[in-house]
């Protein structure tokens, strides 16, 4: 039993990283900015049932997103964290979302505009 578990364990050692994605440089982060918005409240209104909230939330989202590209983040991964600790103040007790629902569904959204199966990161 113990060497089985080993050998999983240096198999799955061997294993590549999913390298990072990173975002082609903003060239205009307002226009980036309201895109996401709609996207996203596009999403979120699909999901369940259209909802006011949904407006408010994909808007923060999208605030977050522009000054985070306003500040010359490329790197998706960081872009996530940054929806994640920042959405953590919004109130979602009128929401079926989470903060963590709506960085996955931003960063769903930002890899089918780029074209990057979600499935394997290619």
């Amino acid at each position: 039993m113990a060497d089985t578990i080993l050998r999983l364990w240096e198999n799955a050692s061997m294993v590549e990283p999913i390298p990072p994605i990173t975002l082609p440089p903003a060239r205009n982060p307002q226009q980036e900015g309201k895109w996401l918005r709609e996207a996203l409240q596009g999403w979120l209104d699909q999901e369940f049932i259209p909802e006011r909230v949904n407006q408010q939330i994909a808007e923060r989202a999208a605030q977050i997103f522009v000054r985070q590209r306003m500040e010359g983040e490329n790197d998706l991964g960081a872009l996530v964290i940054a929806i994640v600790t920042e959405m953590e103040a919004f109130d979602f007790s009128e929401s079926f979302f989470s903060q963590f629902a709506i960085a996955n569904a931003v960063s769903d959204l930002l890899l089918d505009s780029l074209g990057i199966d979600r499935c394997c990161g290619q």
